[in-house]
């Protein structure tokens, strides 16, 4: 960008290789939008006026006023089988001015309505993927998943649509695989259990459509660290942070020396939380931590064996 261009954005102080005074070749500019002039800050010539305001007309004095007067509506999402882009009638038979509709009013409303929802879901393949989203919001619903897994669900669930995938499986189970998958790839820690019951399916049924779905899809899915499993085991066993903090330290010690490769995750994680947990005065049991990290207790004696024999050692030098 040559030095008489003006810049694509307009911070308060451009930066050198943006633009520079002319008299003094000072980078220390100020943007007066009042003025609509751009000042040197060091020798006071103006480097520019009259400058074009591309901001609204109006004002807003904190994020809820600037978006309800924003005026782009809903983002492009693809949870919804339409992505959001259509038209709705709302229920209220009233106009803008308040004022109600009379009786024919209503009646050719009430038809505009029953067209437009007939319009909105056009075909079968349509009603199909609109009925797949919905199980997909209620699976994410009810484990509390972020936005983005909900997202990324929906995103794989349509490429499956487009390869011809989902034609004589069942679309409760290829739902909670997408959602599944969907987890693994946002690093988030849900087992196949929790998938199952909360799409209330059985969880071979889950596993079954999820390992179709990675051989269709050449999805490449990075396995689970034990770290992931860490912030979810403190939120249900009601630990401190301090103690969350210590069993990553311990994870990255073991990670270090070797000790997690061929393990299970959620056995190491387990065992982290508990020798943290013990470090620090909130110990809970081996049952506690056992029926919250779906492993056996035998499973966290025996990780808990191997890492008291290493890493606390070296912690201690």
């Amino acid at each position: 960008m040559s030095e008489d261009e003006e810049p694509p954005f307009t911070p308060i102080f451009s930066l050198s290789d943006i633009q520079r005074c002319p008299e003094c070749g000072s980078t220390k500019l100020m943007r007066d939008y009042e003025a609509a002039e751009v000042v040197c800050m060091e020798c006071g010539f103006v480097v520019d006026m009259k400058m074009a305001d591309q901001g609204p007309e109006w004002r807003a004095f904190d994020n809820e006023q600037r978006e309800k007067r924003a005026r782009t509506g809903a983002p492009v999402t693809f949870t919804i089988h339409d992505k959001g882009l259509s038209t709705t009638i709302d229920w209220h038979n009233k106009d803008v001015f308040g004022k109600s509709f009379d009786k024919d009013q209503r009646a050719q409303i009430y038809r505009l309505r029953k067209w437009q929802r007939r319009i909105r879901v056009s075909d079968a393949a349509e009603r199909n993927l609109a009925f797949a989203l919905s199980e997909i919001t209620k699976i994410a619903s009810v484990l509390s998943l972020p936005k983005n897994v909900f997202e990324t669900s929906s995103v794989i669930y349509r490429k499956a649509v487009k390869k011809r995938l989902i034609r004589g499986r069942s679309i409760h189970g290829i739902c909670a695989a997408t959602v599944y998958i969907a987890c693994r790839q946002c690093g988030l820690p849900r087992s196949l259990d929790e998938i199952a019951s909360a799409a209330n399916i059985s969880k071979r049924e889950v596993g079954r459509c999820y390992r179709f779905l990675v051989k269709e899809l050449g999805l490449s899915l990075p396995p689970l660290k034990a770290n992931n499993y860490i912030s979810k085991f403190s939120n249900q066993l009601a630990l401190q942070g301090k103690v969350e903090e210590i069993a990553n330290r311990i994870l990255w010690v073991a990670s270090e020396l070797r000790l997690t490769s061929g393990k299970g995750p959620m056995g190491i994680a387990a065992a982290a939380s508990y020798i943290a947990s013990v470090l620090l005065g909130e110990k809970r049991t081996q049952r506690e931590i056992a029926e919250v990290a779906n492993v056996t207790e035998v499973t966290i004696r025996n990780r808990y064996k191997e890492l008291t024999e290493y890493i606390l050692f070296i912690m201690t030098l």
